[in-house]
């Protein structure tokens, strides 16, 4: 069968007719964001000590977030502060909860992408208005801590940027609110710090986990040597591995929290094929493997936190696909439902 199409003159004049703009449209024109508005997902979350409805979230392309009314209603804090949207970590002052620490750039090392960031920001006014205060090159920074008594001393966990061989990444400490910042852990090129829990009993007494790894175009490299646990007694002048009772075999990413019930007792969740949850009670001086069921640690460059409840020392949660929950110290652990299946 054949088809022929024919256009009449005014079609065909319409059709080859050129579609032009006045130039002053564009010059005068300002393009805005309609939506739709997202954040992305959240890496990041704390609440502050004495008020059940304040807390901040962390987003990996929306900046910051606070409720005041324990979750029913959000608000974005952050924009036309922030110079880049993906958040890694939020701490808020125990001693005064006006003063709120970022660190930029989401800690997951994705297999498609990973929005990295641009340092650390500060608010002195509960989020109303921030300023950065430096470590711009870290690109993605995993843990923020901050001094229980004395707000001018943080401590950042840096883990770097996940492609290049590069010396900013570690643990970085400043105690002059951010005017000076000194790396005080450094490992190597390719391993960076991944998590960092604190003493609250006694915050001279720092636990840093390490991470080597590398994104390469096609797979993330996860383990090596520089992966492993550091401790510090002395508020971070010098620092101990700790190996004792930990797997012989190679770790990759790891997860570490203190007990605030009771600071001798450490657990530590490893990426390994000797890997699961670990647990010291002594500091960290020996460790031993009370559970290795593999869920606890699946997709370990995605996940892998880890937290003990600060009321209860038998009390441990887990964050992976699903959240999980221990009040046996680690033994065992019950599910819990959330909305979504991914838990950071």
């Amino acid at each position: 069968m054949l088809s022929i199409v024919a256009m009449t003159p005014v079609e065909n004049r319409k059709k080859n007719k050129k579609q032009t703009i006045d130039s002053l449209l564009l010059e005068v024109g300002e393009w805005r964001n309609i939506g739709p508005f997202r954040g992305g997902r959240s890496t990041a979350s704390t609440g502050i000590t004495g008020n059940d409805q304040i807390y901040y979230m962390g987003t990996t392309g929306g900046g910051v977030w606070k409720t005041e009314d324990a979750g029913t209603t959000w608000f974005n804090i952050s924009d036309g502060y922030f110079e880049t949207g993906s958040v890694g970590a939020v701490a808020v002052s125990e001693s005064d909860n006006n003063i709120v620490v970022v660190g930029m750039g989401e800690s997951p090392v994705r297999g498609v992408m990973t929005s990295s960031g641009d340092g650390v920001y500060r608010s002195y006014d509960a989020g109303q208005t921030w300023e950065h205060i430096g470590l711009e090159n870290t690109k993605h920074i995993s843990q923020v801590r901050i001094h229980p008594t004395d707000p001018d001393i943080i401590y950042v966990s840096a883990q770097g940027s996940p492609y290049a061989n590069t010396q900013d990444r570690g643990i970085y400490m400043t105690s002059d609110g951010g005017d000076t910042w000194e790396k005080i852990l450094y490992v190597d090129g390719f391993s960076g710090a991944n998590d960092l829990a604190m003493d609250y009993n006694n915050p001279r007494i720092l636990y840093a986990a390490f991470w080597d790894h590398q994104r390469l175009p096609w797979y993330v490299r996860s383990g090596g040597e520089g992966s492993g646990i550091w401790k510090t007694v002395d508020g971070g002048k010098t620092w101990n591995e700790l190996t004792e009772g930990l797997p012989k075999a190679m770790m990759g990413k790891i997860g570490v929290t203190v007990s605030r019930a009771n600071p001798k007792l450490v657990y530590a969740i490893i990426e390994s094929d000797e890997g699961g949850l670990y647990r010291s009670d002594d500091g960290g001086e020996n460790w031993r493997l009370v559970n290795d069921d593999r869920v606890l640690r699946a997709r370990s460059w995605y996940y892998m936190h880890i937290y003990a409840d600060p009321s209860d020392e038998n009390i441990v949660y887990v964050l992976n696909a699903p959240m999980m929950k221990s009040v046996d110290g680690g033994k065992s652990f019950a599910n819990i439902r959330v909305p979504h299946g991914d838990n950071h």
